[in-house]
C-alpha cells in the first residue's frame, strides 16, 4: 500500500470512468488491499455491480460495495433523490472515517454537479479521511474544487459512441 493515500478523479463525457475506477479496484484487490465501493445514483443491476456483489459476499474483509440512487435525474432532483444521495454520502464518510485502502466514490460528481450534495462536505470528508487511504471519485461535471484537491485528473472524452449511430446500451459493454 502507497505510504500516502491519492486523490484521483475520472471525469469527463467520454465512456469509461466507472470503468477505469473497477479496473484499479481489481488491481487494488489483486494486490491485497481492502477495498471499498460505493455507487451514487446508480438503481439499474449492472454486470460490474452483480459482480462485486458477489466478490464482497465471499471476501467481506477485503471489499464492500454499496449502491444508491433512484436512476438518471432530469431536472430538479427530487426529495427522494436528494435523500439517496444523503444517505451515499453519510455512507461514504464512514467508508473514509475506515481503515479502506481505497474508496470509490462513483458519480458522486453527478449528484455535486445536481446540487445534490454540498461541495464543501465532500470536500471536508476527502481531505479528513485515514492518513494513506486512497480515493477515487468519478462522474461527469467534476467540480474545480475536488480537481484542485486531487493528485490525478483524467478527462475522458468522447470522441464517437455507438448511441450517436442508435446502437442501445449493451449488457456487458454499458453495464
Amino acid at each position: 500500500m502507497a505510504k500516502e493515500g491519492r486523490v484521483l478523479i475520472n471525469t469527463g463525457k467520454g465512456k469509461g470512468k466507472t470503468t477505469a475506477a473497477l479496473g484499479t479496484t481489481i488491481r487494488a484487490l489483486g494486490r491485497g488491499w481492502k477495498v471499498a465501493v460505493l455507487q451514487f445514483m446508480k438503481s439499474q443491476k449492472t454486470g460490474e455491480g452483480g459482480f462485486l456483489e458477489a466478490h464482497a459476499a465471499v471476501h467481506p474483509d477485503k471489499l464492500r460495495y454499496r449502491r444508491f440512487g433512484l436512476g438518471f435525474v432530469r431536472g430538479a432532483p427530487s426529495e427522494a433523490d436528494l435523500a439517496e444521495a444523503r444517505q451515499a454520502l453519510d455512507q461514504a464518510k464512514a467508508y473514509l472515517a475506515d481503515d479502506f485502502d481505497l474508496v470509490v466514490l462513483d458519480e458522486i460528481c453527478v449528484a455535486l454537479s445536481l446540487n445534490m450534495l454540498d461541495v464543501a462536505e465532500v470536500l471536508e470528508s476527502v481531505r479528513g479521511r485515514r492518513p494513506g487511504m486512497n480515493v477515487i471519485l468519478t462522474g461527469r461535471g467534476c467540480p474545480q474544487e475536488l480537481i484542485d484537491l486531487a493528485d490525478t485528473v483524467t478527462e475522458m472524452t468522447e470522441i464517437k459512441h455507438g448511441y450517436q449511430q442508435g446502437i442501445k446500451a449493451t449488457p456487458g459493454i454499458e453495464f
